[in-house]
């Protein structure tokens, strides 16, 4: 497969990274089946690999961890930190508290003395920026870090955070993992153009709109009994998502490709783009995903894309995944108390 640069931080690593959400508990745990998985992905060309503490409580990473044993080297690493570990409200968060914590956590689990690329799970909108940028640079001064990034932030708070570490002299965010798909191109408006504009690197997750973009979902017909139905009942039958995927199937079918594959390039189509990022349960999975590696999209095709979902437009629900911002989810932040209200 051909590298692709890791935004400014000299790192290069494949188009597709292997996303290890489904290894463990969660949805395979069949570890050595997992691990089976990882040596397939790495075998095929894969030298880029994405986890996170919180994905089955730490068993993905212990199985990444198993799997890179020996091949340590030649992988670029990336885990996260931030969604809770338990259930003390102290095992979760972007504070100095938890992320020395997380961190050496992490390493103990994935069984290696470096991670190449630590990343805030999500927003930490409780949490001073300064915060987590301290303590994230002051694991890269350490030697347990190499590079430091986020995941779902808008655009505004990577703008903060830039300049935040700026002026303090901190590392600053070199990556951005944000959701992105046919289905989901919010963030072509802002998110996109302000990481090209820092030199970030940026990896999609749910390059398949939760799976609805793999053409076994369809409209009029029964949802299939599958893993992601059963924890995505809403994006699995949404009627929009659903109308735009029966007009992008005889798109692909006339491109004599799947649905599946042509999504995963228009993703890696768009110049901002790293890596999508893929996540296969299974190898029968892991082989469909790896059939299109060498697909690539030719601008007509793209623009009869952009005639269903428009650049820049949202379709498929994101639910729970997706980070709101406090000043949509606090009603106190967005209604005056009640004696306030009277016009002036």
């Amino acid at each position: 497969m051909r590298h692709r640069p890791l935004g400014r931080t000299g790192i290069t690593v494949s188009p597709y990274c292997l996303g290890a959400m489904m290894f463990g508990k969660l949805a395979n745990s069949d570890q050595d089946a997992c691990v089976r998985i990882v040596h397939k992905a790495l075998d095929f060309g894969i030298n880029f690999i994405d986890t996170a503490d919180a994905y089955s409580q730490g068993e993905s990473e212990q199985i990444v961890g198993k799997a890179l044993a020996g091949r340590r080297d030649d992988v670029v690493l990336a885990t996260k930190a931030f969604l809770p570990m338990g259930d003390d409200p102290n095992r979760r968060g972007g504070s100095r508290r938890w992320l020395t914590r997380a961190a050496e956590d992490s390493l103990r689990r994935l069984g290696t003395d470096y991670i190449d690329l630590y990343q805030l799970h999500r927003p930490a909108p409780d949490t001073d920026i300064e915060e987590t940028l301290s303590v994230l640079t002051d694991l890269v001064r350490a030697g347990k870090v190499r590079a430091i990034g986020a995941s779902t932030v808008p655009a505004s708070d990577i703008v903060e955070a830039q300049g935040v570490a700026e002026r303090r002299g901190l590392h600053r965010f070199r990556t951005e993992q944000p959701p992105y798909s046919i289905l989901n191109r919010g963030i072509e408006r802002e998110v996109l153009p302000v990481c090209q504009r820092y030199g970030m690197g940026v990896m999609a997750w749910s390059p398949l709109a939760k799976g609805m973009l793999t053409g076994k979902y369809r409209k009029g017909e029964r949802t299939p009994d599958t893993l992601r139905a059963k924890y995505f009942p809403k994006a699995m039958s949404d009627e929009a998502s659903l109308d735009a995927v029966e007009r992008l199937i005889p798109l692909a079918e006339e491109a004599g490709l799947s649905l599946m594959h042509m999504a995963l390039a228009f993703v890696l189509a768009h110049p901002a783009m790293t890596a999508a990022i893929i996540g296969p349960r299974t190898m029968e999975q892991l082989d469909g995903l790896l059939a299109g590696a060498a697909v690539t999209l030719d601008d007509a095709l793209l623009d009869r894309i952009d005639a269903i979902v428009p650049p820049g437009v949202d379709i498929a629900p994101l639910d729970a995944a997706a980070y709101t911002p406090p000043a949509l989810t606090q009603v106190p932040l967005r209604r005056r108390p009640r004696g306030e209200r009277a016009a002036a």
